[in-house]
């Protein structure tokens, strides 16, 4: 398989709309109508509860791995691993089984950095734990775990790719948080716990 067909393949694989789908097999519709109108986890933990969450968000991460491990496999390329991961997220927020709408990529971005970056990954899920405990504002962990993902990757010493991914990724799901950081500046953004009105 060609680098560039890897790539494709890991954007389709991405763009699998797992939130949508759970919302669908729970009963609740379409989770795109429902609270923030995201598929994520988080909203997904809003609308219909804690399993249907955790079952989003492991099958956002599994197919951000997937992608990458796929992708570089078959591609027999490291810089194309790399292009994998960057692949599947933006298949995750721009899923052409969606109209080319879709997720944030936090979750997916997980799986595909645990994939390519493993050791990069920890540094910043730390953060964001630390950050969700202590403030309790998830897109606050996710855009600062985000950021901290490209440093821990050089400083670590991954290849050049890899950390460029990482830029690229990090700046994507900064990026798809525009809206939760205009509400966060303006104190209206919901903590973790809080249920959708």
């Amino acid at each position: 398989m060609t680098p560039l067909a890897a790539v494709g393949l890991a954007y389709l694989v991405g763009a699998i709309p797992v939130g949508y789908l759970v919302g669908r097999a729970f009963g609740i519709g379409d989770i795109r109508r429902q609270g923030s109108g995201n598929i994520g986890a988080t909203n997904v933990l809003r609308t219909a509860g804690k399993l249907p969450a955790v079952l989003t968000l492991v099958g956002d991460a599994v197919k951000g791995a997937l992608a990458v491990v796929l992708g570089g496999a078959w591609a027999g390329d490291e810089r194309a691993a790399a292009a994998c991961a960057v692949a599947a997220i933006i298949g995750n927020c721009w899923s052409i089984f969606l109209g080319f709408r879709g997720g944030k990529g936090m979750a997916t971005g997980l799986g595909a950095f645990l994939a390519l970056v493993p050791w990069a990954v920890l540094p910043a899920a730390l953060v964001w734990l630390a950050v969700t405990a202590t403030f309790r504002y998830v897109s606050l962990a996710s855009v600062t775990s985000a950021a901290c993902l490209p440093l821990g990757a050089l400083v670590l010493g991954y290849p050049r790719a890899s950390v460029v991914a990482c830029v690229f990724g990090a700046a994507v799901v900064v990026a798809r948080h525009r809206d939760n950081i205009g509400r966060l500046t303006a104190g209206t953004e919901r903590r973790l716990g809080e249920r959708a009105g």
